[in-house]
């Protein structure tokens, strides 16, 4: 397994560093030691800001990218490939503020995961986040749909 996986706090860390995060306002504000949860948070600003002063769609889409993929990879490891196949967006209402996503993975959903991929076949597991904002009231919903397979012996 790399060895950022084996430190979260480490790929928190890098995540909040990289350009696409870093410079949209996107931070990773929680990432348990397990992988299971998760909670992005976005601030809105200058820089992620569209024309009527909400926050710009393509930030808010960018909060869910690449979250479960990674986290996936913390518990499943090295052995299996693990990437988005699509994804797609529904804006409920304008972003005013603060808003967040929180991302979580059950034991049941990596056992059937590990299960749906055991034989070799690939499995497209399907993800719904929702965007809240500092009211608590829903500003979108995002479905992400990953591939995930094991990976074929050198």
């Amino acid at each position: 397994m790399r060895a950022v996986f084996k430190r979260p706090q480490l790929l928190k860390t890098l995540l909040n560093l990289w350009p696409p995060f870093l410079f949209c306002g996107i931070r990773i504000e929680s990432l348990s030691d397990d992988y299971l949860k998760c909670r992005v948070g976005l601030r809105l600003s200058r820089w992620n800001r569209n024309a009527n002063g909400t926050h710009f769609g393509g930030s808010l889409f960018s909060m869910s990218d690449p979250i479960y993929a990674l986290m996936l990879m913390g518990l499943l490891g090295d052995r299996y490939l693990i990437c988005d196949q699509s994804a797609d967006i529904n804006f409920i209402k304008p972003g005013r503020g603060r808003v967040y996503a929180d991302f979580e993975l059950t034991q049941q959903r990596i056992d059937e995961i590990r299960e749906a991929t055991a034989a070799g076949a690939k499995h497209l597991p399907e993800f719904v986040i929702n965007v809240i904002d500092e009211q608590g009231d829903l500003v979108a919903k995002l479905r992400r749909t990953l591939y995930v397979r094991h990976k074929k012996p050198k």
